[in-house]
């Protein structure tokens, strides 16, 4: 394989990637409010309408979370990047900041099959995105400088690859059943804990 240009350290494109999925979080929670001068019927019923805006939050936030943290482990051992690191990180952070708008469609139109195929679209390709980033920092041990990596390669392929497989089953999977698939995401939260597991075992 070719040794591309370096570009110079990581130092920059993690404060990026910090930076971008801070805001991503935090839009997050513009569409969740109360208005104001309700009265206590009206307040209370409001109140009931935030629901799955919380709930589309906390989901969102939860996968905002992993990625950030997968980014992290990702660029711990590397030393320095070149064109590609870059663009394939310019491209997931284009993602992630974009997933306030699919979150905004779950929360306010979850019971559209399209929301969550969009939602699920996005997903599955800020988890490809990773996928392809981590398999490029592996295919290129000049970034690293000749390190070892910090953690379990295998494992590592296997978390991300779980979220991309979940949330691209999701779609087909909502086209026959409805906005009723994004109960399929739960299965998610048995394979983290095993991975998990594995991983400090």
């Amino acid at each position: 394989m070719r040794k591309p240009t370096p570009e110079g350290g990581p130092e920059r494109l993690v404060a990026l990637a910090d930076g971008v999925f801070a805001i991503a979080i935090t839009l997050l929670v513009l569409d969740i409010s109360v208005p104001q001068g309700l009265d206590p019927e009206q307040y209370r019923q409001a109140l009931s309408d935030t629901l799955p805006n919380l709930g589309a939050y906390a989901i969102s936030l939860a996968v905002l979370a992993g990625f950030w943290r997968d980014h992290r482990a990702i660029f711990r051992t590397v030393q320095q990047v070149d064109g590609d690191v870059i663009g394939l990180t310019v491209l997931g952070l284009g993602i992630a900041a974009l997933l306030p708008f699919p979150t905004a469609l779950v929360s306010e139109y979850g019971d559209e099959t399209v929301s969550v195929v969009v939602y699920s679209v996005a997903v599955a390709s800020l988890g490809a995105v990773h996928l392809a980033l981590a398999a490029l920092v592996v295919r290129r041990p000049w970034l690293r400088g000749g390190a070892a990596p910090v953690r379990d390669e295998a494992l590592y392929a296997v978390d991300l690859g779980a979220t991309v497989v979940v949330f691209l089953v999701t779609i087909p999977l909502a086209l026959a059943v409805g906005p009723a698939a994004m109960w399929w995401w739960l299965v998610l939260v048995p394979v983290k804990v095993w991975l998990g597991r594995r991983e400090n075992a």
